[in-house]
């Protein structure tokens, strides 16, 4: 079976996905990943065929204006009034970003289209080949709950009612943002006018979504449809094949567990202040840490023995040999935080990482969270002091750990493509 995976973003929105790939390759099929041009090589290390998307809406993130949109937004509603307010920039981008989803769609000639809802073009290209599509996504933002609110919006007690007319308004934002383009790739490739809907394919039918989420963490809803599935964490484990240079071999070996600090590519404006902040932080709580600075979430300067700056390593590798982890709360750094069985202390930004860090807090397995415009040091060094001296949220932390290590969330992935794929 061929298959076609397209996902955009980040690296978050890129790792689960490649992890999927080789999952759905270990099975015998042959698997096309398309994303952003800047992942190239790492789809490739991992056996992957490469199909490219445009860096283009990448690298607005780049920009003052992009970062200034990721460090000030933290609801649907600011984040939609930005994106309008970048419509202008932003709309000839997407196009492009639909016709190079088709461009690798024809030259691949899949059986079955896997998307992540930012490259939302696999349900157009899915129909346009004929074959069957699925949704997938390392966040439940999009199938519709009585039981809590879409993660953009507050988390108020009002109800069901309340709770699922969230997730209709973050369709609407879609619809907003996204349907004046697919309504233009499907009239110039010959497809019927059609209401735009991530959720439901030409026929009127449920699109199946995976979600790359433990149900050790999340619970899957009750109220959820059949075609809704909560298959465990998308791993890609890279311990095996890594090997630390000799500075973090000897930097580990030489006391106690470091605490880790990385915020991925979250720095909004100021990687400095985060980097200085996570330094003082260090040195307060009176531990050892490390810093890692990779996609340019920090920046540090002269640091003393006690800290060691790396540019990053695999998650899988040096998670399990840290005392704690602080991170930025993204979906696929806190999975593997909880695996490797350590507490966290979670500095969420925006979208999904408020969701995960309030999670990870309300199950004992990590502090509470300090929103990244109200960290100070003096907040970070106490709330790594509770997280190190806490041994009941330890314990936690590593009984959860045990429960994920236990799930194989892409072999239960790989085994719901097959089967829709073979009824399809």
């Amino acid at each position: 079976m061929r298959v076609l995976i397209l996902t955009y973003g980040s690296r978050g929105d890129v790792q689960p996905y490649v992890a999927l790939g080789k999952g759905l390759q270990a099975k015998g099929h042959e698997v096309t990943l398309a994303t952003s041009e800047r992942f190239s090589a790492f789809v490739g290390e991992h056996g992957l065929r490469f199909g490219a998307l445009s860096d283009d809406l990448l690298a607005i993130i780049d920009t003052d204006q992009g970062r200034e949109m990721l460090e000030n937004t933290n609801n649907a509603f600011s984040m939609l009034r930005r994106m309008l307010a970048m419509a202008k920039q932003v709309g000839p981008m997407q196009r492009a970003l639909l016709e190079d989803s088709w461009r690798v769609a024809e030259a691949a000639r899949p059986d079955v289209v896997i998307f992540h809802p930012k490259a939302y073009g696999g349900p157009l290209v899915a129909e346009k080949l004929g074959v069957p599509v699925l949704l997938a996504l390392p966040i439940a933002m999009l199938v519709p709950t009585r039981e809590h609110a879409n993660m953009g919006f507050p988390a108020l007690k009002l109800g069901a009612w309340y709770n699922r007319m969230t997730y209709r308004a973050v369709g609407a934002l879609m619809a907003l943002a996204a349907g004046k383009h697919a309504k233009a790739w499907r009239k110039a490739h010959g497809l019927a006018p059609r209401k735009f809907d991530i959720l439901h394919d030409a026929e009127g039918r449920d699109i199946p979504v995976l979600h790359a989420i433990s149900r050790y963490v999340m619970p899957k809803p009750a109220d959820w449809p059949p075609s809704a599935h909560m298959t465990g964490y998308w791993f890609l484990d890279d311990a095996q094949e890594w090997l630390p240079d000799s500075k973090l071999n000897a930097f580990l070996d030489a006391g106690p567990p470091p605490v880790y600090i990385g915020f991925g590519s979250m720095a909004g404006r100021d990687p400095e202040r985060l980097g200085t902040i996570a330094v003082e932080a260090l040195q307060a709580a009176g531990g050892r840490g490390i810093i890692a600075t990779g996609w340019g979430g920090l920046r540090t300067g002269s640091l003393p023995d006690s800290i060691l700056e790396i540019d990053q390593a695999p998650h899988d590798w040096l998670f399990p040999r840290m005392a704690a982890i602080v991170h930025h709360g993204g979906a696929g750094t806190t999975a593997a935080a909880l695996r490797a069985g350590k507490p966290s202390v979670i500095v969420p930004f925006f979208g999904d990482q408020p969701v995960w860090a309030r999670r990870v807090y309300e199950i004992g397995a990590g502090a509470r969270p300090i929103p990244q415009k109200k960290l100070t040091a003096d907040n970070l060094a106490n709330a790594i002091s509770n997280v190190t001296g806490n041994a009941e949220m330890r314990r936690i932390a590593e009984e959860l750990g045990e429960k994920i290590r236990s799930d194989n969330g892409v072999d239960a992935a790989v085994a719901i493509i097959e089967r829709h794929a073979a009824a399809a």
